[in-house]
């Protein structure tokens, strides 16, 4: 059953813009530490799909920095998703979701993105534009020996912007959180895989840019005083099928510089994984369990892919796949009719995301749920 958190009506803003030419207007009404304002009407929808989202504003503005990777250092598709998705984590431990108001990065453009991101000495010209990554080692140095003394270690820059509603009904920016997403492996010009990152130099790299990076913001009229939020990111390697995770944050109070970092224990684990690492080993066994539940009456499905996201060590959520080779519509559904019937007998009770698969796209969705005995499920097409 859908659940949601209603607000009357539909609220109509002010937005406070920093930085933009002025149209004229109440403009000292408008203005915080800055010079320059203008008045643009913004919609806040009156639906919450859930306390852990947070409404965004409408229209909705488009990072300019926002699919920016730095070239050939992109990782995998999980964690460009997962860069985005678990800073938003991050985030609501320091901005409310039930008094935040969500948009994406509108103070990192593009053209400052692409400088922070080449190697210092190759980037745009400019103030504030130097880039983060170390300065590429001399012609002649071995692969090797790049991978071990100047990787180029930043690939993504994520910019998340968070604004509260005033008394006389604007809105103003009142929080930023960046986040780092960092190489763990080098690859050559040729992507090809040199070596692995050692944790602590992606760690000191991290946390040197980060600071660079709220130094850089500090000096953007009108961010003097706005708290930033930042988040370290280790990607996995291009071959993996789960992303990486963020592994430190900080924050930066109101006119002040990163302080107090903090370790975020989060990972993704796949299953069925053939580790015998004791923390995995019970959801290891239900996918297992629950693969020869499947095994036992469709022979004919090809393999369940689950992938876990554990937080201090415990499974947090867990989503499924499972590609089938049914042709027929009766078959699929009286799969996916027995796949809900086994879930809450073998599968661990957190949030889990089943998607059923063919040659034709997207068959199904099952959604379960801890504490919900009937789980949703939806079947394309029908």
């Amino acid at each position: 059953m859908k659940r949601f958190l209603l607000i009357p009506g539909l609220v109509l803003l002010l937005l406070v813009g920093g930085c933009i030419p002025s149209l004229g207007g109440e403009e000292e009404e408008l203005i915080q530490d800055t010079e320059e304002s203008v008045e643009e009407t913004v919609i806040i929808p009156n639906v919450q799909l859930k306390d852990k989202y947070y409404q965004t504003l409408i229209p909705f503005k488009k990072s300019a920095s926002r699919g920016l990777v730095a070239e050939d250092r992109a990782g995998t598709k999980y964690d460009i998703k997962e860069v985005e998705e678990g800073l938003l984590r991050i985030s609501t431990q320091h901005f409310d979701t039930k008094d935040y108001y969500f948009q994406e990065g509108q103070y990192i453009d593009e053209e400052t993105a692409k400088s922070w991101l080449r190697r210092k000495g190759e980037e745009e010209k400019g103030q504030g534009k130097v880039g983060l990554n170390p300065k590429r080692p001399p012609a002649g140095t071995s692969d090797a020996e790049i991978a071990k003394k100047a990787p180029d270690y930043l690939s993504h820059i994520v910019e998340q912007n968070y604004l509260v509603m005033t008394k006389d009904k604007k809105v103003k920016l009142e929080g930023i959180s960046i986040g780092l997403a960092l190489k763990s492996y080098y690859y050559n010009v040729n992507g090809r895989e040199i070596a692995a990152i050692p944790d602590k130099q992606i760690e000191e790299q991290g946390m040197l840019m980060a600071e660079e990076v709220v130094k850089r913001l500090r000096a953007q009229e009108g961010l003097e005083n706005i708290p930033i939020v930042v988040g370290l990111f280790k990607q996995n390697r291009r071959s993996a099928i789960v992303p990486g995770n963020y592994f430190a944050t900080a924050v930066a109070d109101k006119g002040k510089g990163l302080t107090g970092w903090k370790r975020i224990n989060e990972k993704y684990v796949v299953f069925p994984t053939p580790t015998n690492d004791e923390k995995y080993r019970d959801t290891n066994n239900a996918i297992k369990k629950f693969k020869q539940a499947i095994d036992d009456y469709f022979p004919s499905f090809v393999n369940v892919i689950g992938r876990g996201l554990h937080k201090e060590g415990k499974l947090d959520s867990l989503t499924i796949e499972i590609p089938i080779q049914f042709y027929g519509t009766s078959e699929t559904i009286g799969f996916i009719q027995y796949l809900v019937s086994i879930m809450p007998k073998n599968l661990p009770n957190v949030y889990t995301e089943v998607s059923i698969t063919s040659i034709n796209g997207p068959e199904a969705l099952i959604i379960k749920k801890p504490g919900e005995d009937e789980p949703f499920v939806h079947i394309y097409g029908y």
